[in-house]
């Protein structure tokens, strides 16, 4: 493996792929780890980045492929995507890490979870990750957005989704610029591993219960994709007492810029309590 740096981003080449990243803070205690959805890179924590680096070390990890969205490379999915971030955890000599993902970035930190165990990875957070099992409509809109001729307007259906009846500049910005600047090698992908995950586990709190060293997980989100959302969080935690949720108030689906500060704020609590 090899690192350089590379426009404010540090490269280093794990699993024989360029993995950029950058680090902010060097407090110590566990290192927060922060990675975003498919389709996305670190820029989607650079409102709470500094935030947290007053009080924490943060890492932030772009996905393979994600660097460049122009770049086309060979497939992967949730495991790949943990080994990358395993190894470049490794190779910085992070002993204990706390990761942050966003959306269905929930699928590989759970991964990370699984095999690094609780001494490595004490607690997790997932933020706006859909809880519930994937509705009809979603999976029709995954799939459509695997289509090469319908795939614009299934990503469209999603960006819609997701945006609400918001009017955030900074979030539009984020779709229509920073998302939409993705392909559909890269898009086409995501949505076949999100739905292969739904398919495998059912959920992701089946996903989260399933796992072999139970740690606590917190929930944060703002954007309730069904009624009773809180109660049905409720119930699982009245069988399993490691999780927890906390609402953020907002309308979209993206807290980390709509609400930096209300969500810097529960993350920063939660690494606290370790």
């Amino acid at each position: 493996m090899s690192m350089q740096e590379t426009q404010g981003l540090r490269s280093i080449i794990v699993n024989d792929h360029e993995i950029t990243y950058d680090i902010h803070g060097d407090a110590d205690g566990p290192s927060v780890l922060l990675v975003s959805g498919w389709c996305q890179d670190y820029r989607l924590f650079k409102y709470v980045v500094d935030k947290l680096a007053q009080n924490h070390k943060v890492i932030r990890i772009n996905w393979r492929g994600h660097s460049d969205p122009s770049t086309e490379i060979l497939d992967f999915g949730v495991a790949e995507q943990a080994s990358d971030v395993i190894a470049v955890l490794d190779a910085l000599g992070i002993d204990q890490v706390i990761p942050v993902s966003t959306s269905h970035g929930g699928w590989a930190n759970i991964e990370l979870c699984e095999r690094l165990g609780t001494a490595r990875v004490p607690r997790s957070i997932v933020i706006d990750w859909i809880m519930i099992e994937a509705s009809e409509g979603f999976i029709h809109d995954l799939q459509v957005s695997q289509t090469e001729v319908h795939w614009v307007q299934g990503r469209q259906n999603l960006f819609d989704l997701w945006l609400g009846v918001s009017h955030n500049e900074a979030i539009s910005n984020h779709l229509n610029k920073e998302m939409a600047a993705f392909g559909y090698d890269m898009w086409s992908r995501s949505c076949r591993v999100i739905e292969n995950a739904y398919k495998k586990w059912g959920s992701p709190l089946k996903r989260m219960a399933a796992l072999t060293e139970k740690r606590p997980i917190i929930h944060v989100y703002s954007q309730a994709p069904v009624e009773g959302y809180e109660e049905m969080q409720d119930q699982f935690i009245s069988e399993h007492l490691w999780f927890g949720y906390r609402h953020i108030n907002g309308q979209t689906h993206f807290p980390t810029l709509e609400s930096p500060q209300e969500t810097a704020h529960e993350i920063s609590n939660f690494v606290k309590a370790v």
